[in-house]
């Protein structure tokens, strides 16, 4: 299964059968960073704002795909919420992975990360900033980086995913 995250609206693009989009529907909260997640209902928010099962499909998909503006050599507002809003994914429990600490894992699967970053007159250093972060969400999920692609606009990812 293929996850999708996106800041635009899904109508921009056509998407395989086997996808789940995420997209802004406006309604979605922040993280309030009270771990229920971890420890009252494990792996799903327990904010009920259609956004909860985030940890869970992240749990089930084979390959993540983000599209976002690149916003400071970071991700949109909105993706940063979901990623954050996503922290059931792993566990509480921490390990050490390449001399750093990060949590285990809750689910047994590992995933290809796919990413789009849009946006005009985009800098190297911008670029390389959004690189290092996408390594860092790739070791903090337990997924890996299989391409970072930066676009002028979104009309450039050509409508189809």
């Amino acid at each position: 299964m293929r996850l999708i995250l996106t800041d635009i609206p899904k109508s921009n693009f056509k998407v395989q059968k086997d996808s789940i989009i995420i997209e802004d529907n406006g309604k979605m909260h922040k993280c309030i960073g009270c771990f229920g997640c971890w420890i009252k209902t494990p792996g799903e928010c327990i904010i009920k704002d259609g956004y909860e099962h985030l940890g869970k499909q992240l749990g089930a998909c084979t390959e993540l795909t983000i599209i976002s503006k690149c916003t400071y050599g970071s991700v949109s507002p909105f993706i940063k919420n979901v990623l954050d809003r996503s922290i059931g994914y792993v566990l509480p429990y921490f390990e050490i992975i390449d001399d750093e600490m990060h949590h285990k894992k809750r689910y047994d699967n590992t995933y290809a990360i796919t990413i789009y970053f849009y946006g005009e007159n985009i800098t190297d250093k911008e670029k390389e900033t959004a690189h290092k972060f996408l390594e860092a969400v790739a070791v903090d999920f337990h997924g890996v980086v299989n391409s970072v692609t930066f676009l002028n606009n979104i009309a450039e990812l050509g409508g189809k995913l």
